[in-house]
């Protein structure tokens, strides 16, 4: 596997500052204290649940607060913790049990009060570090830039705003997008104003109590193929060293003003850039049902697809404005079970061609067609649409494909969990493939990218503007594939039919254990270290692979915790820890030769592998 560039592994998260002391014993009572001195008969007033150490962080934070909600969210809950509530001790106690963590992912977390959430005290101490490793890393001659954006999730905005305060407040010029729009605006920001940075206020499909805090960077801090792209090692140690200088929210500076509020200039250009990723002479015939998934991805999206020529949309109204509560999902990812069932009940109705879903901050891309084998409507899998758009862009499209490389050679690129069925397409054009670790913030960093995706619904369609997964320009191109095939009484389906009798067909599955205890996960990985399996499914293992002992020398990549087992016919399992969630995966993908052109037949024998595999993975998950 080709190495793209010195890249470095992505899982080492920093603790931004020291850990906070345990609670410790019960205060004792003393005499001449309220119990001691009780009536007789009097019930005693129940002990204090906190210790002293813990009641002293928690005071200290109060006061250090400068907002007044999450101030009284903690005064109440020192008090329920004061008057014998166990479960407000035990609240307490994991609120400070350490400092949110900044990694390669910025921040994420609960919005709520401590320093173990996301709040404006958190936020406040994390601009002033990321101003620091700014001004830092430019020089005192230089005023570095940062580009501010933020979605519609709670706090968002005021997130969005203490940033653009301490930045100016710290000497950094401050540009605050105008209103809550999709991280790839902010993604294309970066790199259109030629910032040093950007942050984007957002927790993606996260649930909905959950925000955060992505940082990218460009201009003058990063050099060649990471300009606009999300931080990797060592920024986020040099980040998040910088953020536990910070000791404490109120000793940051915050300007009442300075900072520029943008106007819509950069969202206009977006949006024609983006309008402009599908060709001028393809067919625009095409129903599409559409889904903002509650987010800021609605507006956006329609206006493109309008300026694109694809006017016959039709919005899901009950997921199409922003809500913060995300009212009607159980949690607000298309790939869910039933977070698109409005959008398909919709598609029936108006007998749809597609069906088009971003995620709430419009960075990923969903869509569903109908299977006529099926009798409804399905999910095309991650992969599935990967295939796709690697497929038309390799062949109909591979003129324009060329032109945008400028001369260069186009480079497809996907994540090591994806299918490795983009690789095969890409070789039978003649166009570089790389592998690279999980995370776009890798597979952007591929040199010369020209299309780049991971499984999880995450697709970079026009890397020259936008250096990260953008699910707007990717409902744009699958648009235009869709047209494409629609007048050729064609589906997406029949497109996928055709590249598995090129290359067999591709299904790829997940199966993942999720646990309270992390330790659970490390004994895991450690038992599969020490035992692999000697087979999968009946088929001997023939290599594996250790991603932790790895080299971008031997195997194209820098170290990370998974392994990688193929066996005999041509099963692959890789089994790592995720990156965002407690919850140990396995990343399995079977492919079936498709025999005298019968794609169904193998198709078939592909689903019988894959469960069986399945089966077996989760008894050895446990």
């Amino acid at each position: 596997m080709p190495a793209s560039g010195s890249l470095v592994p992505p899982d080492a998260g920093i603790l931004v500052g020291m850990a906070i002391s345990e609670s410790g014993p019960t205060l004792p009572s003393t005499p001449g204290s309220e119990e001691a001195n009780a009536a007789p008969g009097a019930s005693a007033p129940p002990s204090p649940s906190v210790s002293a150490a813990l009641r002293e962080e928690v005071e200290q934070w109060i006061a250090a607060d400068p907002d007044e909600l999450t101030r009284d969210e903690l005064t109440n809950l020192l008090d329920k913790a004061d008057g014998g509530d166990p479960a407000a001790a035990e609240d307490l106690e994991d609120r400070f049990a350490g400092f949110l963590q900044f990694g390669t992912a910025g921040l994420r977390g609960e919005v709520a009060a401590g320093p173990n959430r996301m709040n404006r005290a958190v936020v406040i101490r994390a601009a002033s570090g990321l101003a620091a490793f700014l001004r830092e890393g430019l020089g005192a001659e230089e005023t570095p830039r940062i580009v501010i954006g933020y979605d519609a999730r709670r706090k968002s905005d005021e997130f969005a705003r203490d940033t653009a305060a301490v930045m100016t407040a710290a000497g950094v010029e401050a540009l605050l997008l105008p209103s809550a729009l999709p991280t790839p605006v902010l993604a294309f920001g970066v790199k259109y104003l030629h910032a040093d940075a950007g942050v984007m206020v957002t927790a993606s499909h996260n649930p909905p109590n959950d925000n955060g805090y992505k940082v990218y960077l460009g201009g003058r801090m990063v050099d060649g193929d990471g300009q606009g792209a999300q931080i990797v090692e060592p920024y986020d140690r040099m980040i998040a060293a910088k953020i536990a200088a910070v000791t404490s929210a109120a000793d940051v500076d915050l300007a009442s003003g300075g900072w520029e509020v943008l106007d819509t200039d950069l969202h206009e250009v977006y949006m024609d850039e983006v309008a402009a990723v599908a060709d001028d002479d393809s067919p625009r015939d095409l129903r599409i049902v559409y889904t903002a998934m509650h987010g800021v991805g609605g507006e956006t999206a329609r206006e493109v697809l309008h300026r694109a020529g694809f006017t016959d949309f039709h919005p899901v109204p009950e997921q199409f404005d922003p809500d913060p509560l995300f009212s009607t999902v159980a949690f607000p990812n298309p790939e869910e079970p039933g977070a698109i069932d409005l959008s398909l009940a919709l598609a029936q109705r108006v007998d749809a061609d597609i069906v088009i879903a971003n995620d709430p901050d419009a960075d990923r891309c969903a869509a569903a067609v109908y299977d006529p084998a099926l009798g409804r409507w399905r999910m095309l899998h991650g992969d599935e649409i990967g295939a796709l758009i690697g497929s038309y862009l390799a062949g109909p499209k591979r003129e324009r494909l060329d032109h945008d490389c400028a001369g260069d050679d186009p480079v497809f690129a996907n994540s090591i969990v994806s299918s490795r069925l983009l690789g095969k397409i890409a070789a039978a054009s003649g166009i570089t493939h790389y592998e690279t670790l999980t995370g776009f913030k890798w597979i952007a960093r591929s040199h010369n990218l020209s299309y780049g995706y991971e499984e999880a619904i995450g697709y970079c369609v026009a890397p020259h503007l936008v250096r990260d997964k953008d699910g707007v320009s990717t409902a744009v191109l699958l648009a235009e594939i869709a047209a494409e095939l629609k007048e050729r009484e064609l589906s997406p389906l029949d497109m996928l039919d055709c590249i598995a009798e090129l290359h067999g067909v591709h299904l790829t599955d997940q199966v993942s254990i999720r646990v309270t205890d992390l330790s659970i996960i490390a004994e895991k990985m450690a038992a599969f270290r020490t035992t692999p399996p000697a087979s999968l499914a009946g088929s001997p293992v023939v290599d594996s692979l250790d991603l932790l002992q790895g080299s971008v020398e031997t195997t194209g990549l820098p170290p990370t915790d998974g392994l990688v087992w193929l066996t005999a016919d041509d099963t692959r399992v890789i089994a790592r820890p995720s990156g965002t969630e407690p919850k140990l995966k396995c990343y399995v993908e079977v492919i079936e030769p498709v025999r005298d052109a019968d794609v169904s037949a193998a198709r078939a024998a592909a689903r019988e592998r894959m469960e069986s595999l399945k089966a077996e993975l989760t008894r050895q998950l446990g």
